[in-house]
């Protein structure tokens, strides 16, 4: 059953997710060669209780870590670990906050140096399909015509769409209903109504949609090795229209980036 939220708690929500995002836009100065994803996770936790919050995903379902920090080929939930990033990596960074007693839990995936074109487009695509996703999650739609739309939209590019793992409801608890899968058929699933906030992650590969984990029993990654992107954003539906709660504007700010990605869907 889809939880809806009041317009207060959406505004609690909304604070929530912004401190992800403001965790996020931190740590994107400090993604570079040569640092370590733990180094990464401390400073993410510190950043987070400096904020009177607490870390999301630490303890949850027993994740020993405040970021999923996946590389490369892996997808999602990688445990951060002593390994220094590389020249030419790219990582997501998945992060979760509890503030006010509501979850906010977005992601992105950062360059770490100078990374290849075939790399570069496949994050460009994914982020768009993400956005792509958002659009059609607004009044009179249903859980499959946004899973439909970020499918087409990536495998149009040729690329692997995760089936295994989806998007879901935000709020008290991390995963709420419904469940938002990156794939689907139009007109299908739950009908989406006002004041509903979910959190939609296309996880996008380079080659096959194929997955394997490790043996870690965390850590999710492409069959075929090839890289993997995941873009995030928690959006709230408000007077029938998809309005964002999380923001890569201080990512953006600290790239020195412009963008005006955000502009329809902002709160």
């Amino acid at each position: 059953m889809i939880n809806v939220k009041t317009d207060e708690e959406i505004k609690l929500m909304h604070e929530s997710a912004q401190l992800v995002s403001k965790t996020l836009g931190m740590l994107a100065k400090e993604v570079k060669p040569g640092v370590t994803t733990l180094h990464l996770d401390k400073l993410a936790e510190t950043f987070i209780r400096d904020h009177d919050a607490i870390p999301g995903f630490l303890g949850l379902y027993d994740f020993p870590n405040t970021l999923c920090m996946s590389p490369n080929a892996q997808i999602v939930h990688g445990i951060p670990n002593n390994k220094p990033l590389e020249d030419g990596d790219i990582i997501s960074i998945d992060c979760g906050v509890i503030k006010n007693e509501f979850y906010g839990d977005h992601a992105y995936t950062f360059q770490v140096g100078d990374v290849d074109s075939d790399t570069k487009k496949l994050l460009q695509v994914t982020k768009e399909s993400l956005y792509v996703g958002i659009a059609e999650f607004r009044m009179g739609k249903r859980v499959g015509d946004v899973g439909y739309a970020i499918q087409k939209y990536a495998e149009g590019h040729g690329y692997g769409v995760v089936r295994e793992l989806v998007g879901h409801g935000l709020g008290r608890k991390m995963h709420e209903d419904p469940e938002m899968p990156n794939y689907g058929r139009r007109g299908r699933g739950k009908k989406f109504v006002n004041n509903m906030v979910v959190a939609i992650e296309p996880m996008i590969n380079l080659g096959t949609r194929r997955i394997k984990q490790l043996r870690d029993g965390w850590t999710i990654l492409t069959k075929d090795g090839k890289p993997s992107a995941h873009f995030e954003h928690n959006v709230a539906l408000i007077d029938g229209e998809p309005k964002l709660l999380s923001t890569f504007d201080y990512i953006y700010e600290a790239l020195n980036i412009t963008s005006t990605e955000e502009d329809p869907f902002r709160l």
